[in-house]
This record gives C-alpha cells, structure tokens and sequence, in this order.
C-alpha cells in the first residue's frame, strides 16, 4: 500500500532552503603556563609607568613576577628574545556582543537580544560562543580581554568581563557579572517624538521607578524574614545594583540623558557607568563630581548632530581628559552595542585620538588599564605590573600604527595562537599567486 501525503506549499518549500554553514574557529586555546618566560631587550610600557627601553618581563603561573631593565631570570626560563619590538598589557575592548553575535545578516548566527524589554536576569556570559570566528581575529589585534554586554531595548541584561582564549565560556569569564546594561537613550524625549512616543516614554519611567521600588522592598524583606521568601530572578538580578556592588551601565549620548541618568543613580545611590557620552563633555563638572566613567562608543565615527565640526567625534577623548572625565575608548563606532567584528580595531580608534590630540600614551592607557578601572577588574588585567595577570601583546612595532603586527600574546600566562580566518586567507592566496 502506497501513502500518500500532501505537504503545504511554504513546508515543502523549506525542506529545501539549506542556511549558509557557520564554521567554528579550529584554533586550540592556550595551555597552562608550566615554566617561567622572559622577554627580554623589548620597549615595555607598563601603562603605572614610565616607559621603559630595552626591557624585561618576567612571569610565571600566569602572573607577572618582575619587570625592569636588569631581570634575572630562574633556572629553565623560556627566553623570548624581543628586541626592537613592544610590549603591552593586553587591549580592553569595554563593550561589545564578541561572542554574542556572529554575521549580523543571518539571525541564527546572533544570541545577543532576548524577548521582551525588562530582562535584568540575561546572564550575557551564558551565551559566549568560545568558537566564534571574529574571537581570533580581534587576538590578533591586540584585544585580549571584552567586556560582553547583552543587547535589547530598555533593561538589557547583565555583562562580564571575558577573556578571549578557553575552551568554553566559564574558562574564559574574568568577572561575572560586571554591571547591569539599561538603554537609558529609550528613556529620553526626542525632537521628533509623536504624542503616543512620549507616552511611552513616560510610561517606562514609572516601570522602571516602580521596579526599582519592588527590588528595594524585596531585599528589605529578605532581610528581615525568618522563612525564606519566594525567589524572583528579575528582582536578584538588581540587588547587586542597589548593594553598589556592580554598576548601572547605561547607554546614552545626548546630555539631558546623561544629566538624568547621573541624577537617578544619585538618587539611589547607584554606581553609574555611561556608555556612548558623545555629549559628555557638557556634563563634565557633574560627572567628576558623582565619580561617573565614561565609554566612548568608538572613536572613528560620523558627528551625532547636523551643525557638529566634522571631527566631533575624534576630539571627544582629548576633550575629555581636559575636563578631567574619566573614561575608557571603546573600538565598536555605533550600536548598542556595536559589531563585534570591528572589535579588532580597538588601537585604531585610540590612534584617531591621538592624531586629534590625545596623548599617545594616555590613549594607550584608555584601552588597557582605564578600561580595567571602569570594568572593576584592575586588580587583574590592564598594566604590566607585578601580581598582576600575565595578559601580554607582543608587537614588531606602535601598536597604534596599522602596518604593526602582533607576534606574541599571552593570557594568564597561556600562549594564545594568533591565527585567524584573515590569516589563513593571507597565506592561501600568496601561495596561490606566488606559484604563478
């Protein structure tokens, strides 16, 4: 007996539309350092301090245990000969969906969003790909840690600081979570809102407000009943936010938002962290006075206004140090966050800076340890300095300068493999058009 069925048009039709294959990385993460290395006769800016020529570094176990000019080095010491080359602490990347999002064209291959606008129980580290394609190209670069934040519109989720190299996700995590992402640019009134838009907007205020209230009589209530109470995930994830354990980082340009925000973390005695601040110079006074970082959402990016000077965006730092603003450079341009491919050219927009006026090594400083000291992890990461990780970028030449090449990195002390997709396309098509 034959069967038979009739399959709907739109079923049938899909049994044969094959998605693009998305392919894993093949390179093998880094293994435990087992024996001290010395990098020996190198430039080491050690970011704490002065420059320091013809230098070297030594670290063990995945920490640095001595730097200078005169290093003596224990027996079986693995010796890095390094002159006339650089060395730095590995490049911060402050905000970015690395991990989260693949190619931005095909939705399978992005985990960044999740439904709904009030989700301050996302975990963004969870959801790190550790095979993702765009991790070895931003090594390459120099970035070797990133802050990873989740995407959404209105309460975002939770973010940590990860480290690019591990074979899976909580290999690689430094610090989780490291704050809570709200888009506070959703909050604010724009020009061109309709009556229904300003509604809205209204409206999510007095959520938020409400919220905020909800999470303040939960932890009251758990701190004064015998029985344990009911769990409410949404409402824990908010504790660490009122305990000033972790910061409120928001996302906002203009300065009425960033005036707004700085007043509610004020009035509830938040830390707060802006994300974006093209405006920021305006708020300066304030800023200081609430001890209020700033991200600079990239560097290399058009003006925000009609009648902005066209390099708005590329003096923003030097105005910033100026005004005595503390902040980090952030290598992603635009979004919220931005594409995780152009992670990799973090040191170009801290070079834009420093065409535009901000000092070569404070802009060296802006992507390694300032972005530590908003993250909360300069303890760890962000300087070559004793104790600390040994999270090291070797490069032939200024990391600053785009014909520089990164021959060497470590994280923890683990040697990361440098190559890449764009590495691997480099050598195919030389030997292709070599041999012709």
């Amino acid at each position: 007996m034959i069967i038979k069925s009739v399959l709907p048009v739109w079923v049938a039709a899909a049994l044969f539309v094959v998605p693009a294959p998305v392919h894993a990385n093949d390179q093998i993460p880094g293994s435990p350092q087992t024996t001290p290395i010395l990098i020996r006769g190198a430039t080491l800016h050690p970011i704490e301090g002065d420059v320091i020529e013809r230098g070297s570094l030594l670290f063990e176990q995945g920490r640095i245990t001595a730097i200078g000019r005169h290093v003596r080095p224990p027996e079986g010491t693995e010796v890095i000969k390094a002159d006339r080359k650089h060395v730095y602490p590995g490049l911060i990347e402050p905000l970015t969906d690395i991990g989260l999002r693949e190619i931005s064209a095909v939705d399978v291959t992005i985990d960044r969003d999740e439904l709904g606008q009030r989700n301050p129980n996302v975990r963004s580290w969870v959801a790190v790909n550790p095979d993702s394609e765009l991790i070895p190209v931003a090594r390459a670069g120099g970035v070797l840690i990133a802050h990873v934040a989740p995407g959404g519109r209105f309460v975002q989720g939770q973010s940590a600081v990860m480290m690019l190299d591990g074979w899976t996700a909580a290999e690689m995590t430094l610090l989780a979570p490291s704050g809570l992402c709200v888009a506070w640019g959703t909050m604010q009134p724009n020009d061109k809102d309709s009556v229904e838009q300003a509604r809205e907007r209204d409206q999510k205020w007095r959520e938020f407000d409400e919220w905020i209230e909800q999470a303040k009589r939960y932890a009251a209530k758990q701190a004064s009943e015998s029985e344990p109470i009911a769990e409410d995930l949404r409402l824990e994830a908010l504790l660490p936010v009122l305990r000033r354990e972790m910061p409120l980082i928001v996302s906002v340009d203009r300065q009425s938002g960033i005036e707004s925000a700085v007043a509610y973390a004020v009035e509830h005695d938040f830390r707060l962290v802006i994300y974006g601040g093209y405006e920021a110079e305006a708020c300066a006074d304030l800023l200081k006075r609430h001890n209020v970082a700033v991200i600079v959402a990239g560097v290399y990016r058009l003006p925000m206004h009609r009648d902005d000077p066209y390099d708005a965006a590329y003096t923003l730092p030097e105005r910033l140090r100026r005004a005595g603003v503390h902040f980090a450079i952030g290598g992603e341009g635009s979004g919220y966050p931005g594409g995780a491919s152009n992670v990799r050219n973090l040191p170009y927009h801290a070079a834009c800076a420093v065409a535009y006026g901000l000092p070569r090594e404070d802009a060296i400083r802006r992507i390694t340890l300032s972005a530590a000291e908003v993250l909360g992890v300069e303890d760890r990461v962000g300087s070559l300095t004793v104790g600390k990780d040994a999270t090291i970028v070797i490069a032939d030449g200024d990391l600053l300068e785009t014909q520089t090449n990164v021959t060497e990195a470590f994280i923890q002390g683990r040697r990361v493999d440098l190559s890449s997709k764009h590495t691997m396309l480099f050598e195919k098509y030389k030997k292709k058009y070599g041999e012709r």
